[in-house]
């Protein structure tokens, strides 16, 4: 039993670790963007963009106030794209990498910012780890990538069905 189960579930990992970063960063970002309520509203980290840039500020004590803007602005894009290209399954392995580095960043600033105990209750070094481990992953069904190849291949294998002759 355990086998089987083993191997079904190893199938399944990297759709369940894409969805759950992309979910990750597009909620923290429409959060930024005030969609979750405004701030003081229960489950909102930020309510606003201004809050954010405030709380990225905290988290990189090092940088000068001028930088702390295009930062926040910076980190926001780079979640959307990751988040839009994680949840298509888009250049899967480059995003999951480059998601493991930027969760990786936010740890250590989170860690400097806030203390160690913050980064290990928000889960940040885990969200790291899963995406590094998705970025080793060697082929990710149910995404663009997988049908994107097969295409190329010219099979139909990009969702888990072989092509059969008709």
């Amino acid at each position: 039993m355990w086998p089987i189960l083993t191997e079904t579930m190893r199938r399944h990992v990297a759709i369940y670790l894409r969805l759950a970063l992309a979910a990750g960063f597009l909620t923290s970002v429409s959060d930024r963007f005030g969609l979750w309520g405004p701030s003081g509203t229960a489950n909102v980290a930020w309510g606003s963009f201004r809050q954010f840039a405030a709380y990225t500020g905290q988290l990189n004590p090092w940088a000068p106030a001028v930088l702390i803007p295009p930062l926040a602005w910076f980190v926001t894009v780079a979640e959307i794209v990751f988040g839009i290209a994680l949840l298509l399954g888009l250049r899967t392995r480059d995003v999951a990498l480059a998601s493991g580095v930027l969760l990786g960043l936010f740890a250590l600033g989170l860690t400097v910012g806030t203390g160690l105990k913050s980064a290990l209750n928000y889960s940040v070094f885990a969200a790291s780890a899963g995406a590094l481990a998705l970025g080793m992953e060697h082929s990710y069904r149910w995404s663009l990538d997988a049908l994107l190849a097969s295409r190329a291949r010219g099979e139909g294998e990009a969702f888990g069905r072989k092509k059969t002759a008709a």
